[in-house]
């Protein structure tokens, strides 16, 4: 399952769950949200990154990213 590390309110976390949703369409994978803002640590980390993508095995995908680099991340 794919992590998606964002915020409320952030509106390049809202384009990012939008490119998710559509990445499902041609890759299934599962994904969830994690607002950092809920977790010190987090935000210390990414608070200026955010939205990143986040795999299983640890790798990273920050934003920018587009629905191809989302395929090919889930690939």
């Amino acid at each position: 399952m794919l992590t998606l590390l964002g915020t409320t309110g952030c509106h390049l976390c809202e384009q990012a769950e939008a490119l998710l949703r559509q990445a499902q369409a041609a890759r299934r994978f599962e994904w969830r949200h994690v607002d950092i803002a809920l977790d010190e640590a987090l935000v210390e980390k990414y608070g200026m990154r955010i939205p990143v993508l986040l795999a299983p095995g640890g790798q990273e995908l920050g934003w920018p990213f587009s629905l191809l680099d989302i395929i090919r991340f889930t690939a």
